[in-house]
């Protein structure tokens, strides 16, 4: 009986401290005040010292990208370009330097024109003669003629212009006037003194000496154009019809024609004379 009395003892005492546990266990805890609003003020510090420090590294790292670039290195593409460029424009003023060491002066009388030149051309005292070629052989020659020519047509002057690609006797002539076996074109005698070539023409009609020396020749009506040969200063020789050959009567041949030129042409009467 005393061993039973004992054990409901004993088991009542665990329950009692089982139900004591259990009540402790779920008590709330006492709830501590720590002042919330004054660490939350330490929390938003601390983040600003962590913004600023992050703005410090990101303006450092601006600072680096942005640091001035060595110059990029050009290709060699570019540099072989750039070369040839130059090299072209050395090329070129040589050639220009050389093309003016071979130019021969011209003997002109250019603004400093007097009829007491050395050089004259006999019997043409009271024309202009102008020495040209109409063959298109070599391009440089053909526009000085060309332009010397339409300088003069501009003044309406007459001018008698001879041809030498048309006949061989103003070639002659031409030579045996200056004293030189190769003569440039065109050539121009004004009141049978001489004046130069193209070079010259050009100075005085620029400066207007020119148009002050012309002033004594005679004009042609605007838009004259001789009926005779339509300005080419030549017309099929009218003795042998340009075949160069006549027939003699006497002697029963053919004979060369006297009065036309190796071309079986003569100077137009109404214009060339």
């Amino acid at each position: 009986m005393a061993e039973a009395g004992r054990d409901e003892e004993l088991s009542s005492k665990q329950k009692s401290s089982f139900f004591g546990r259990s009540f402790t266990m779920q008590q709330p805890k006492a709830v501590v005040d720590h002042h919330p609003s004054l660490e939350r003020a330490g929390s938003i510090r601390k983040l600003y010292s962590s913004i600023e420090s992050f703005k410090g590294k990101v303006l450092k790292l601006r600072n680096f990208f942005d640091s001035p670039k060595p110059p990029p290195v050009p290709p060699a593409a570019a540099i072989a370009a750039a070369a040839a460029d130059i090299f072209h424009l050395q090329a070129q003023s040589q050639l220009q330097s050389q093309l003016l060491s071979r130019l021969k002066p011209t003997r002109s009388l250019g603004s400093s024109f007097s009829s007491n030149s050395s050089i004259r051309l006999p019997g043409t005292g009271d024309r202009i003669v102008v020495y040209f070629t109409s063959l298109h052989g070599i391009r440089r020659t053909y526009e000085d003629c060309y332009a010397v020519r339409t300088i003069f047509r501009g003044f309406r002057v007459w001018v008698d212009e001879r041809d030498v690609s048309m006949d061989l006797a103003y070639k002659k002539e031409l030579q045996s006037v200056l004293g030189e076996k190769r003569v440039s074109l065109p050539q121009v005698f004004i009141g049978g003194t001489y004046v130069g070539g193209a070079d010259a023409i050009r100075q005085m009609y620029e400066t207007g000496e020119l148009a002050k020396i012309l002033e004594r020749f005679p004009k042609k009506a605007p838009g004259f154009v001789c009926e005779g040969c339509g300005d080419e200063r030549f017309v099929p020789c009218t003795n042998c019809d340009g075949s160069r050959k006549v027939f003699d009567e006497d002697e029963g041949v053919l004979e060369r024609c006297l009065e036309c030129n190796e071309n079986g042409l003569m100077r137009c009467p109404e214009c060339g004379s």
